[in-house]
């Protein structure tokens, strides 16, 4: 694996416990979880960009017109 192995991999596992401490784990795991999944998304998809108005912002933009006559 990268040619770490498991000796490398529980010191720097130890110096990021120190670090961070044992509360912020989950939530520095969940990060790194969520930024890899949108990463992996964002490969994934086209790179055409939709700038077509959705429903709502055609609603918001309705009451402004009429107000401006």
């Amino acid at each position: 694996m990268f040619g770490i192995g498991m000796t490398e991999l529980l010191i720097i596992l130890g110096i990021v416990l120190v670090v961070f401490g044992a509360g912020k784990l989950p939530e520095i795991g969940s990060g790194m979880g969520k930024a890899i999944g949108n990463f992996r998304k964002s490969v994934k998809e086209s790179n055409e960009i939709d700038i077509t108005p959705s429903q709502e912002e055609k609603k918001i933009e309705k009451p402004e017109e009429s107000e401006k006559s």
